[in-house]
């Protein structure tokens, strides 16, 4: 706690977290709510994971090269023209889901494509507002931080879904999404920030193993928990509130974790123990059943989620240069959202093929993969346990 004393005692900070968690708030509404809205249409689970796959793969493949544009718009243009395309293909989306599936499919990846780089914005910009010290307790505190948007949100939307109907609740996330896209786009310390040009090429980035290694584990343990929300939608039916409090406890324990991780160093075993906690409650997911069954064995596989995001965020501020960071966090974005789109689309088909714990068998094999990655490559990533200091 005394980390995030003086974290919230930097001046300007405490508003660009509240500011930064308002934009990336839909992120917890917006996944959830498509694969409802598009399940209760087409009345298949694998239509709804291929929406929410597309959806997911378009802030993939758009991350890298929309990251890159932050240093050459500047960030508010480039946040700003990204909400408007972003709202008008998830609205459109929201209002005609009886197009047919190839339509729904197209206005999912438009929407993800276009979703507002708010990310490697933030966490560009946090090395320049806070003293160097405090970075992987601001790090922690972050990734902590960003489970009351997992919390609440699938909550929110599952009780939306079921006060109104998907539409209405999908279109209220749109709101959501322009006001807290405004709120973080108009602060001052976003408006003025200015990312040097890099020149590098796209891509080259990706030639510092530190970037890969964190890529591929940071894909494979959030598409494990892709698997986990379809699998828990699925075991409590897209109307149940049920399913959003599941949720709801798994990022409840990812709040915990993320700020008991507080200003622990960062070794080459920090990303690898951190994944091994969530591997132990995502292997009890796929062998309990029940709410309370389920509820116990995700809040185990929370405990680990914050603290190995932040450890990825620590580990990129530590071994990328300053012009290369918000690059380097789109690439990050893309895989992790890569490992999310197949993961649903895999969880969707595996549901339809032998049930609700089928998603969650799925999840655990991802995890178990995650943590073999993370262990075998350790060494591909820099010893931080002396503490953070960006290149420039």
């Amino acid at each position: 706690m005394r980390e995030i004393s003086a974290l919230l005692r930097v001046p300007g900070l405490a508003f660009i977290l509240v500011a930064q968690l308002a934009a990336r708030f839909p992120a917890g509404m917006y996944t959830l709510g498509i694969l409802m809205h598009v399940e209760r249409e087409k009345g298949s689970y694998t239509a709804a994971g291929l929406v929410l796959g597309a959806f997911s793969a378009g802030m993939a493949l758009a991350g890298p090269p929309v990251s890159r544009l932050l240093s050459r718009f500047g960030t508010f243009r480039v946040l700003l023209v990204c909400t408007i395309a972003s709202v008008a293909a998830l609205s459109a989306l929201a209002l005609f889901p009886t197009l047919p599936l190839f339509w729904l499919i197209v206005l999912g990846a438009l929407g993800g494509g276009t979703v507002p780089p708010v990310i490697p914005a933030v966490r560009t910009l946090y090395p320049r507002i806070t003293p160097r010290p405090l970075l992987t307790a601001l790090f922690s505190f972050d990734a902590a931080l960003q489970e009351i948007i997992w919390v609440i949100g699938p909550v929110t939307i599952t009780m939306l879904a079921a006060a109104f109907d998907t539409t209405v609740a999908l279109l209220i996330v749109v709101g959501v999404q322009i006001a807290g896209g405004l709120t973080f786009m108009l602060a001052p310390a976003v408006r003025t920030l200015r990312i040097p040009l890099t020149s590098r090429k796209l891509g080259r980035v990706l030639q510092n193993p530190s970037v890969i290694l964190m890529m591929v584990t940071s894909a494979l343990f959030l598409g494990a928990f892709a698997s986990v929300e379809v699998g828990v939608v699925a075991s409590f039916d897209e109307g149940s509130v049920t399913a959003g409090i599941v949720l709801g406890i798994t990022s409840f324990g990812s709040l915990i974790g993320g700020l008991a991780a507080g200003n622990r160093p960062i070794n080459r075993w920090s990303l690898a123990l951190r994944t091994m906690i969530m591997v132990v409650g995502l292997i009890l997911a796929a062998l309990l059943t029940g709410f309370w069954g389920l509820s116990g064995a995700l809040f185990i596989a929370g405990i680990g989620i914050a603290p190995a995001l932040a450890a990825v965020s620590a580990v990129i501020a530590g071994s990328v240069p300053f012009a290369d960071t918000a690059e380097a966090y789109g690439w990050i974005g893309t895989g992790q959202l890569l490992g999310t789109s197949i993961s649903a689309a895999i969880a969707g088909v595996a549901i339809d093929a032998v049930g609700a714990q089928g998603a969650l068998v799925v999840a655990a094999s991802m995890g178990v993969l995650a943590l073999i990655v993370a262990a075998v490559f350790r060494k591909a990533q820099p010893d931080l346990s002396g503490g953070i200091s960006v290149l420039d």
